[in-house]
């Protein structure tokens, strides 16, 4: 069972509507139960629906769900204590940005794990957040980029400037492509989803030599891969479907698996674990790394890209899990430009 609960709140009133809500319509009697708010629709088809994706995945492991959609900011404390009174042992934010409406709101409910999607701090005993390794695979993305580059220039396209996993993705990007003998520019565009801008920003990179593209944006990121499709350059994407947009333009795609993230967290938690830290998970926590280089189904990569470079990707993952290599971007290796 899935319950959404869809509908902003403010004040005395908000709450007593929210009380009655879940008497009206309580969840199914459950030992376990998760819940999620998103801070848009589920039918966005970017950043929300993986949200409710990553909420659907507890369910073989036992849980009951339910889900807020469109939580403004000045509701969260008030919707993360609706579902904790509730009994929710898991309440999820679909965001970095929920970290501080949980800490105000986690020490009344001390048997509740919650949980930030995608942020970088956590609090003892109950608050905690968990993404992949941005920089582990952005730096991955460097080498590839470096080698596969004919002009010895790449590229990245960004949003978000500042946020802890862009500046990690972008900033190990840089700093792998700029050893590997690449030069690097940086472009951050405004808006995730705006496809029309991402492919803008794209074009004015290739138009200065950049022949490989890379980026982390949600829907925008399509129209990266669309640039390059018409320019004839290479690009890396998000996800096995932008391998069928172009086939010959893009070298692989990180495929991010949080249900394998969020399923063993949720077990654990079950087992009477709490965690108040960031977990991120990479090579370095194997067998659960967070995430994959995909091309299709039956591959990494591109068949375009040499034996030789994908040995020296598959080596670096090798050392990302040994811990002999390490890669800790800054703002600076993040910048925007060259």
């Amino acid at each position: 069972m899935t319950l959404k609960v869809s509908h902003r709140w403010g004040g005395s009133l908000a709450a007593s509507l929210f009380a009655s809500l879940f008497q009206a319509a309580p969840p199914a009697a459950a030992e376990e139960k998760a819940a999620m708010l998103l801070p848009g629709s589920i039918n966005d088809q970017s950043w929300n629906a993986l949200g409710y994706s990553i909420l659907l995945a507890l369910k073989p492991h036992g849980f009951t769900t339910a889900y807020t959609e469109n939580v403004a900011d000045s509701d969260e404390a008030e919707a993360l204590r609706g579902y904790a009174t509730q009994g929710y042992n898991i309440v999820m934010g679909h965001s970095g940005r929920f970290v501080s409406a949980m800490e105000q709101v986690a020490p009344d409910f001390p048997k509740t794990q919650f949980i930030a999607v995608s942020g970088n701090e956590g609090a003892a005993p109950n608050v905690m957040s968990i993404d992949w390794n941005n920089a582990q695979f952005g730096c991955q993305l460097g080498v590839l980029a470096a080698r596969m580059s004919k002009s010895k220039m790449v590229a990245g396209v960004y949003g978000l400037e500042g946020v802890p996993n862009i500046t990690a993705q972008a900033g190990g990007f840089r700093i792998c492509a700029t050893k590997a003998g690449a030069k690097v520019s940086i472009l951050y565009v405004k808006d995730m989803e705006d496809s029309a801008a991402a492919k803008e920003a794209a074009l004015s990179l290739i138009a200065q030599g950049a022949d490989v593209i890379t980026g982390k944006l949600n829907a925008a990121e399509a129209g990266l891969v669309q640039a390059a499709k018409e320019k004839h350059v290479y690009v890396t994407g998000r996800g096995v479907d932008q391998t069928k947009m172009a086939p010959d333009a893009v070298l692989t795609n990180i495929v991010e698996d949080w249900p394998a993230m969020f399923g063993k967290t949720a077990d654990e938690v079950k087992a009477g674990k709490l965690f108040g830290n960031f977990v991120q998970y990479g090579y370095d926590t194997a067998p659960v790394t967070g995430g994959s280089l995909v091309y299709d189904a039956d591959k990494p990569f591109n068949p375009v890209v040499p034996a030789a470079v994908v040995k020296e990707l598959d080596d670096m993952a090798g050392q990302f899990k040994a811990g002999t290599l390490k890669v800790e971007p800054t703002r600076e290796d993040a910048r925007g430009g060259s």
